[in-house]
């Protein structure tokens, strides 16, 4: 935005989006935008910290992980990680499929955990360093079998409630209208301007998520009849 980096932020389902342009990542741009502080449902994200400082019940995005597990197995050759995304895979597919039992489910979890203290492990916490003020820098497989423990039951959430998808990718697809206009115009001349595109966007996308048309909406905001979508579908 006016050569400066800024971030494009997205909340939406199956039936709703909204689109935010803000200069900042975290906590600040979410209280401006005025959605998820005051959101109390489920919540399925990346794990950057700012969410989890919000209200929401949470759930980590299983593809995320994957390919954080994946990268630890090919380029760092942690066993661990491979054998836990293989596992996170198996159930997966096995909940998708209707055939993941009660004690599969149980014999999972328990191997999930076993799998963690494995990586813990393999990646010994770093001593302190002398001299140097706050948290020592770990490695990032330390930090990821952490992380999971932590907050094991937002990783594991999709197992026990079948509303909760295992990934974020509703939001992944509803990003790529961005992606498409940063790589045809590499950006935007003003503030102003990205927040008018993020507003327009969010409408279009929620009337083509509710089968509603995108060429009555436009024409409804000119004549001053607005063709509103459903705000609880």
């Amino acid at each position: 935005v006016n050569g400066k980096l800024q971030w494009m932020h997205v909340v939406s389902c199956a039936q709703l989006t909204f689109y935010g342009q803000h200069a900042r990542r975290g906590r600040a741009a979410l209280e401006d935008m005025k959605i998820l502080p005051n959101y109390t449902g489920i919540l399925v994200h990346d794990a950057w910290s700012s969410y989890f400082k919000l209200p929401a019940q949470h759930a980590l995005c299983g593809a995320h992980l994957l390919r954080e597990l994946r990268g630890l197995a090919e380029h760092h050759g942690q066993v661990w990680a491979g054998a836990l995304r293989e596992s996170l895979r198996t159930a997966y597919h096995d909940l998708k499929a209707g055939t993941l039992s009660p004690e599969g489910r149980t014999a999972f979890e328990r191997r999930f955990d076993e799998l963690l203290e494995e990586g813990l492990l393999a990646n010994p916490a770093a001593p302190p360093v002398p001299g140097r003020r706050g948290p020592t820098k770990q490695s990032h497989g330390r930090n990821l079998a952490l992380r999971c423990q932590q907050h094991r039951a937002a990783v594991l959430l999709f197992l026990h409630d079948r509303r909760v998808p295992f990934d974020n990718n509703q939001a992944e697809r509803d990003v790529r209208s961005w992606c498409v206009k940063r790589k045809v115009s590499g950006g935007f001349r003003s503030e102003e301007g990205g927040r008018n595109f993020a507003r327009i966007r969010s409408y279009i996308s929620t009337l083509q998520k509710q089968g509603l048309s995108v060429w009555e909406g436009l024409v409804s905001v000119f004549t001053g009849d607005v063709l509103m979508p459903n705000f609880n579908p």
